[in-house]
């Protein structure tokens, strides 16, 4: 009895079976406990077991030991051998049952490859650099791309390459075909620039590499006349070698540098780019070495006006690289001038306080002193502009909600040099502005 009505029920589930349509995704599949990986819970796919015989996913696994644990998740047991082997039955099993059960939206979990050792990476590092030695561009392209393809595969080969010194080996190949001729060598320095831009940090050996005169040369050229990727990837690693200050003085005195920097803001081709080429110029004119030379080079190449067209209506990131730029630049008396000339200078700025962060507020009110303080033509005249945009009560506000000492000490005395010119000017409620509400 009890047997038929089995029988019945499974003939119904098979007609109900025949009668879904293929690919329907909103039917919720059981994954199998065995194909499940006992740290994430989820679906295996690169099964691998330990010494003590518990299969768990690769991923999970490595986390799980990288994270300083010496023992088995499941059983607790001591790891006699941290040696992972591939468990080819139950991902042969974890792939049928993934095309068994298509139709209900699973894909086929890929066949992984065998992660790289750090043997594999040396060997093709010594390569690299006979390579470099013999001048062969092509063959060392070919294997640089060889690196960047293993990469790809998976983070564990990402680690298992930089943690080989694969960043030092490829600096040093850059120095060498830089120094041959960049011009003849651009293919395989795109790549290897390709390959520095995911190893970073670099370490200080390598980035002593790329810190000389050549590399730098060449990096900049690629800057301002390279195509577009290897544009943004000369300028991520031109802005981790600025984190030095020495690499930062080459950079000032490399012919093109500044035209290089100002291009990637002027014709943007991805934010990424765009905030680190405003990275390198900060550090190239808040520098305690920079000098009113550098910053007057950026001015003359309108930069002043393309800070303040990415201050209009830009996110957070943007617009405090911007401010930081702004403020290096508004040490040198042409920059303030420049600054002052603009119309969109003071009701951006004044806006930008307390509006973005508390680094963004610092920056701005630095700028504000330092145009207001160090004004010598049509005296008073940028101070009252200022009260018209209601800089005031900003910085009124300022001191009200808290901020740093010398944050404090320049609103506190911007306040007192405002505060001369009130009594000539209504600050909001003017005859011009009487029926006007500003969101300040």
């Amino acid at each position: 009895m009890i047997s038929n009505w089995r029988k019945r029920r499974a003939g119904r589930r098979a007609s109900k079976n025949q009668e879904r349509p293929e690919g329907n995704l909103d039917m919720e599949v059981t994954i199998p406990t065995h194909f499940r990986c006992p740290i994430s819970l989820e679906l295996m796919k690169d099964p691998v077991t330990l010494s003590t015989g518990i299969t768990y996913d690769r991923e999970s696994i490595e986390t799980w030991i990288e994270s300083g644990n010496q023992t088995c998740p499941v059983t607790n047991q001591v790891l006699r051998s941290l040696d992972q082997i591939p468990n080819h039955a139950i991902r042969k099993m974890i792939q049928d049952w993934c095309v068994e059960n298509r139709s209900f939206g699973v894909e086929r979990i890929p066949t992984p490859r065998i992660p790289v050792t750090p043997f594999e990476v040396s060997q093709i590092l010594s390569r690299i650099t006979d390579a470099a030695r013999r001048g062969d561009q092509s063959g060392c392209q070919e294997l640089v791309v060889k690196i960047k393809n293993l990469g790809k595969e998976s983070e564990r080969n990402k680690r298992c390459i930089v943690g080989n010194g694969t960043g030092r080996v490829l600096a040093a190949t850059f120095e060498a075909f830089a120094a041959a001729s960049f011009e003849k060598n651009t293919d395989v320095l795109e790549e290897i620039l390709s390959a520095l831009t995911w190893m970073l940090p670099l370490d200080l050996e390598a980035q002593s590499y790329l810190g000389l005169p050549a590399p730098l040369r060449c990096m900049v050229w690629f800057s301002k006349s390279g195509g577009l990727s290897g544009r943004q990837n000369a300028v991520l690693v031109l802005k981790e070698l600025s984190s030095d200050q020495r690499h930062v003085s080459l950079l000032a005195r490399t012919e093109g540098a500044s035209e290089a920097l100002v291009k990637l803001i002027k014709e943007p081709i991805c934010p990424t780019a765009t905030k680190a080429s405003l990275v390198v110029i900060y550090r190239m004119v808040s520098s305690s070495v920079s000098s009113d030379k550098i910053r007057s080079r950026f001015v003359d190449m309108d930069l002043i006006s393309l800070l303040l067209d990415i201050l209009v209506d830009s996110d957070k990131s943007l617009c405090e690289k911007a401010l930081g730029v702004l403020d290096g630049l508004c040490s040198c008396q042409e920059a303030r001038e420049k600054a002052y000339a603009h119309a969109l200078t003071m009701p951006v700025l004044v806006k930008k306080i307390l509006r973005i962060s508390d680094l963004a507020t610092e920056f701005t009110v630095s700028i504000l002193w330092k145009l207001c303080k160090n004004k010598k033509i049509d005296e008073g005249s940028i101070l009252v502009e200022a009260l018209q945009v209601g800089a005031f009560q900003k910085l009124l506000l300022l001191l009200q909600v808290g901020c740093g000492e010398r944050t404090k000490e320049k609103a506190t005395e911007l306040l007192k040099l405002l505060n001369l010119y009130r009594g000539k000017l209504e600050c909001i409620d003017s005859m011009d502005f009487k029926e006007l509400r500003r969101p300040f």
